[in-house]
């Protein structure tokens, strides 16, 4: 539970006591490894933070092909966020590359966490900020970089996806086939 503290602590917004008290009134739960903590077509009213394991989030292009669009690791932040916050049906779904450990809390919780405390208010504003500016590097990452640009900015900022996340969903993740990857990893190796 101290990376989980240290994870609240980090933002410099909450108390040591609101950071307690939402650690005690967090549910751990547990996921195997290809179960879902949220699936497309249904309202996420869940938010959590892995404690261990790795999620991805993935769509269906108009192709129906399985696009990944990020991936969660310990000590982050795991939610259909859009859902979460409109209501709506998910457009995506986060499915456990891993057997995954979580600390679970609902919207409801979350709404009397926002209710009892401006702290609380000003952290999940600065969580929907960082949402924001992750979705918004990822879009210009793809649009303005070639496949080994990306790849190398993975290596460079997540060398260890290289040996948890198979490499379909690292290739989906970075825009390009499998075969794609394979001879980018085997050029750079070269």
């Amino acid at each position: 539970m101290k990376e989980l503290y240290n994870t609240f602590d980090a933002f410099g917004i909450l108390t040591k006591a609101e950071i307690d008290q939402v650690l005690r009134d967090g549910k751990i739960k547990t996921l195997k490894k290809g179960d879902f903590f949220a699936k497309e077509g249904e309202v996420c009213n869940d938010v959590a933070i892995v404690q261990n394991g790795i999620f991805r989030s993935f769509y269906y292009n108009s192709s129906s092909e399985e696009i990944t669009y990020c991936f969660r690791q310990e000590n982050n932040f795991l939610s259909a966020y859009s859902s979460f916050l409109t209501g709506n049906p998910s457009t995506e779904s986060f499915q456990a590359l891993t057997d995954a450990t979580y600390l679970w809390w609902n919207k409801t919780y979350i709404k009397a966490l926002e209710e009892s405390s401006i702290n609380w208010v000003r952290f999940f504003k600065r969580l929907t900020e960082l949402e924001y500016i992750e979705m918004e590097q990822r879009i210009f990452v793809l649009q303005k970089e070639n496949a080994e640009q990306r790849y190398l900015k993975l290596m460079e900022q997540n060398p260890h996806y290289l040996q948890r996340i198979p490499l379909n969903y690292l290739a989906s993740y970075l825009g390009i086939t499998q075969r794609h990857l394979s001879r980018i990893r085997k050029e750079i190796l070269i």
